[in-house]
């Protein structure tokens, strides 16, 4: 029995590196999900064979209430909202992961790591950092969800000596943990979760709303790595493997973008990135300065007469569910001989590959789509640059005001192309707060309106 289930969950750890793999290429995407699902579905009926019969209707009770909530929200969720709901289910793999613990540590001879007051060294370190990344992972996921969701400004939040404050709380912690390895102390377990916990707010609520996205990342890393504690305290080796898949993945995407945003991966890590105490500039005032406004027909004559467009999509595009109107734009630009491409920023959206599996929804071809670094050279050569609903990513205060907060983050460069086309509902900052000045330079035309309505009025003008 135990070579069979040793097997089983070797192939599903196989299924999980399989579908991590097909999620590298939106060409491989489904693929790469089947595979998930198969290991997943392997993993669960491995586990449930193991529990004692007496156990089990308690673990099918939770199964159908998890896979019921799972399929509900799966299938009522809105794309917009797709960024709050990872955030939300992080922070339950971090809350698992404490409970985990807590269950670990009040009762170790269930878990066969020793008995009260006597458990093993090893699943006390295991305990002290998992319950810690736990911890973490839960409130910060909370507070990401809660900027995300509108509940608290995206803004950065500060306080003096903010820093210092959080630096104590993490040698605290690590002292907390020492104490807890030689005393087996309940009141130093406890004393790590309740410090983590408050860590874990303080450390996401100075982070930005354009730097949002990195911080999902990271918080998924940090699960992944909660999770793998409690594989060691469990004993289970595929939650071991599949918690270090997730950590690991999660680090490295997170020092991707960060890499791409020109941001420091320790200051993620530390917290508070993306905003220092002095500079928290909204950018320059407007003043007496005016906008050139225009109107589908407008926009429909310049796209139809250029020779290459660039469409930059962002948050708004997701809000408005443009995505498909978008789509049949683009192909009435390109059967009248318009070559049209894709521009997708690391951070466009709310989470990272939000726009790439936006446009994926809409049957948009893949070799359309291109990254900042493939095609921010081409601006200067093309004839319109299509904005829609991209407000920071496009901002050149990125570049030209170091007192702005997104100051040293790489743009998308629309600014070079013959002519602007920005579609916005009206002239507010975006989610950093930053005025964008691009609004007002001598070759943007403003689109006011709805991004979806706009699109389809747009396609009506092009086909008259």
């Amino acid at each position: 029995m135990t070579s069979i289930v040793a097997l089983a969950y070797l192939f599903s750890g196989v299924c999980f590196i399989m579908a991590l793999r097909g999620l590298a290429s939106p060409v491989s995407a489904r693929q790469g999900n089947t595979f998930g699902i198969v290991g997943m579905a392997v993993a669960i009926v491995t586990t449930f064979c193991l529990v004692e019969a007496s156990s089990l209707w308690f673990i099918a009770i939770a199964i159908a209430l998890g896979g019921g909530i799972g399929a509900v929200v799966a299938r009522n969720i809105k794309m917009t909202a797709l960024p709050q709901l990872v955030a939300a289910f992080h922070s339950l793999v971090g809350l698992a992961a404490v409970l985990v613990a807590g269950a670990a540590f009040s009762n170790p001879d269930a878990y066969n790591i020793g008995s009260a007051g006597k458990i093993h060294l090893s699943s006390l370190i295991e305990m002290g950092l998992g319950v810690a990344i736990g911890a973490i992972t839960f409130s910060g996921s909370l507070v990401a969800f809660a900027k995300l969701q509108g509940l608290v400004t995206g803004k950065p939040l500060t306080f003096p000596m903010q820093h210092q404050f959080n630096l104590a709380l993490g040698i605290l912690t690590l002292v907390m943990v020492v104490g807890l390895i030689l005393t087996q102390s309940p009141y130093a377990f406890w004393a790590i979760v309740g410090i983590t916990f408050l860590l874990g707010f303080l450390l996401i609520l100075p982070i930005g709303g354009a730097d949002m996205p990195v911080v999902i990342s990271m918080l998924n890393s940090y699960s992944g790595w909660a999770a793998a504690a409690t594989g060691f305290t469990l004993e289970n080796p595929l939650l071991i493997i599949t918690g270090a898949l997730v950590g690991a993945s999660g680090a490295i995407l997170s020092y991707i973008m960060c890499k791409g945003m020109n941001r420091s991966i320790f200051n993620v890590i530390l917290g508070g990135f993306g905003s220092d105490s002095g500079a928290a500039s909204a950018g320059a005032g407007t003043g007496d300065r005016s906008v050139k406004i225009g109107s589908a027909e407008d926009a429909a004559f310049i796209l139809k007469n250029a020779a290459s467009v660039v469409i930059v999509p962002g948050y708004g595009m997701a809000v408005a569910q443009a995505q498909h109107a978008l789509r049949e734009m683009a192909d009435q630009l390109k059967k009248a001989g318009v070559q049209v491409r894709y521009a997708i920023h690391p951070v466009a959206g709310r989470m990272p590959g939000h726009m790439n599996v936006l446009l994926a929804e809409a049957n948009v071809p893949y070799d359309e789509v291109l990254e900042l670094d493939e095609i921010n050279r081409d601006f200067g050569q093309t004839d319109v640059a299509y904005v829609i609903g991209a407000n920071d990513v496009t901002n050149p205060a990125a570049k030209t005001d170091p007192n702005s907060p997104i100051f040293g983050m790489p743009i998308l460069d629309v600014e070079k192309a013959k002519t602007v086309l920005f579609i916005k509902r009206s002239m507010a900052t975006g989610y950093a707060g930053v005025e964008n000045e691009l609004f007002y330079r001598p070759n943007t035309m403003m689109l006011f309106g709805d991004a979806k309505h706009m699109c389809e009025n747009i396609v009506k003008a092009l086909e008259s």
